[in-house]
């Protein structure tokens, strides 16, 4: 039976080999919703109008706007459907189930013209070596129901930190958000000055989207299902400043990954630490002062107590 936070552990073991097939299939059907937004929602800096966001059962599109309305798209980590509602009043459900990637493909498509949603998407995915186009892949068909709650579990923890830390800036700051094209959480500061160009290069995926995506200068933290046994965080710089790579950073488990181009933090460092929040926080801030020290940041203009208004409550 699937444990929840009240009678489970707050930060779940998760083996990336053991769910490994199921994260392959999921990160296709999130690939198809996100496209979707995509198709509808206006262009926002980096990219960020096409992301997820994690919610008390899931990922959900959050409103996506649609003529003189708008829809939203959840995936249910916790009674395992894909649940579409509209502003009229519409809904409809597709089950997460084992299923090849074309046939979730075809029932989501089938349930939003159902509602009325016309979405006119890329047939195939970004990001990945191969892009099978999804009208025809058959070979990611894989769904565990325990695996997919238990990584929207991570999600939700990392989400929880990433979202204190995230209080603590006063610039240009990202949502915490889920960037279907790669699978990871991510949230980035900015410092307010812009970048070289990006030289691109991610598979399957135009110059051009990178291009817009680190379009200023920034330093970004995240969460990803892999990069270590049960998943790892990373942070990273964007252009990278000389000492970024040898700055001290928190906590002891943490490193610089040269193959990456970031610093890494295992999960299961964080999840067994004696205090996990403590440890990822050490992470995300030791990390950033990596990029903003290194990189020059007018660090006082851009950061902020989030407990300042505490005492007027």
């Amino acid at each position: 039976m699937t444990q929840t936070p009240r009678t489970g552990q707050a930060w779940p073991r998760l083996q990336v080999a053991d769910w490994s097939e199921t994260r392959d299939t999921l990160h296709m059907w999130t690939q198809i919703v996100g496209k979707v937004r995509l198709a509808h929602a206006p262009l926002v800096n980096h990219w960020w109008q096409v992301t997820f966001y994690v919610s008390a059962r899931g990922l959900t599109t959050s409103s996506i706007p649609y003529g003189t309305g708008a829809f939203e798209i959840e995936f249910d980590f916790v009674d395992h459907g894909l649940h579409i509602r509209t502003s009229d009043g519409g809904t409809r459900h597709v089950p997460l189930a084992p299923k090849p990637v074309a046939r979730f493909h075809h029932e989501t498509m089938r349930a939003l013209d159902e509602l009325g949603i016309e979405a006119p998407i890329q047939d195939h995915p970004n990001e990945v070596e191969p892009a099978i186009p999804f009208t025809e892949d058959l070979r990611h068909a894989s769904y565990d129901a325990q695996a997919a709650h238990l990584f929207w579990r991570q999600l939700l923890q990392a989400d929880r930190v990433m979202g204190a830390f995230r209080a603590r800036y006063a610039g240009k700051v990202s949502p915490v958000h889920f960037f279907w094209g790669a699978m990871d959480l991510a949230c980035t500061r900015f410092s307010g000055r812009s970048a070289p160009t990006h030289p691109g290069g991610a598979p399957n995926c135009g110059d051009w989207v990178m291009v817009e995506g680190y379009s200023r200068e920034l330093s970004s933290c995240g969460f990803w299902p892999g990069g270590g046994e049960e998943g790892a965080f990373y942070a990273y710089a964007y252009p990278e400043p000389d000492g970024f790579r040898s700055h001290p950073v928190a906590p002891a488990d943490a490193h610089y990954s040269p193959q990456n181009g970031q610093y890494l933090l295992p999960y299961e460092a964080v999840r067994t630490a004696e205090n996990p929040d403590a440890a990822l926080m050490s992470f995300l801030q030791s990390t950033y002062e990596a990029a903003a020290d290194n990189g020059g940041w007018d660090r006082p203009a851009l950061e902020t107590d989030p407990d300042r208004w505490d005492e007027r409550r």
